[in-house]
């Protein structure tokens, strides 16, 4: 086998072919749940929910609980952000791009300590704090968390968390064997740049409303 290949694939060799064929799929949708995010499009959500379902399945079987709950809060949540991106907030207008108010900067701050708290305390009751990546998802779960919640309310500020959690998810997931989910998120951080900077073109360029 080709060494350049067997070292980016070769722990494959090891999944059932479903397994493959499923990631492959669930990337292919969160690809697409970014770019329609970048382009401030409500398809963010459903492409979301079919990619997030498939990992919550993936990662239960790979015993993977603290990146299976990012992808459970990511179901959850866009939903929720289903909901948040349509919801009329008068006759003419749906929920706009915005800034972070001081009353939502202490609720980042909230969701970020307890999901970290939460985090540790599941890992330590099923036994999984055994290894450093530990560390490394109870830090990413809480970035994500944060991200996942500015996101549903469609604030701009979103996608500073996203391009952190997805830097630290590149590496961290090719160690852990899943290099097509590993290539995903260095596809995510690029997306990610570019959507905060979308974000913050429409911003700047639309009137506030009140």
């Amino acid at each position: 086998m080709n060494p350049i290949f067997d070292f980016f694939f070769g722990q494959y060799s090891e999944y059932s072919n479903l397994h493959i064929i499923l990631e492959i799929i669930a990337v292919i949708f969160g690809l697409l749940s970014v770019s329609f995010a970048r382009a401030n499009n409500i398809w963010v959500y459903p492409t979301g929910i079919i990619s997030t379902s498939i990992y919550v399945y993936l990662l239960l079987k790979w015993s993977l609980l603290g990146d299976m709950m990012i992808n459970a809060y990511y179901f959850i949540m866009s939903i929720y952000g289903w909901y948040i991106w349509t919801r009329k907030v008068d006759q003419t207008h749906v929920t706009p791009i915005s800034r972070t108010t001081s009353k939502e900067k202490v609720i980042e701050i909230l969701i970020f300590v307890i999901t970290l708290f939460f985090v540790y305390i599941v890992y330590i009751t099923f036994d999984k704090w055994n290894n450093w990546t530990a560390y490394i998802d109870t830090l990413t779960t809480a970035i994500f968390f944060v991200g996942m919640w500015l996101m549903a309310r469609r604030k701009i500020e979103n996608w500073i968390f996203w391009i952190v959690g997805d830097i630290i998810s590149v590496p961290l997931y090719f160690y852990k064997g899943f290099t097509f989910t590993s290539f995903q998120y260095l596809l995510f951080t690029v997306i990610a740049i570019f959507g905060y900077l979308k974000w913050k073109k429409n911003l700047d360029n639309s009137p506030v409303i009140v």
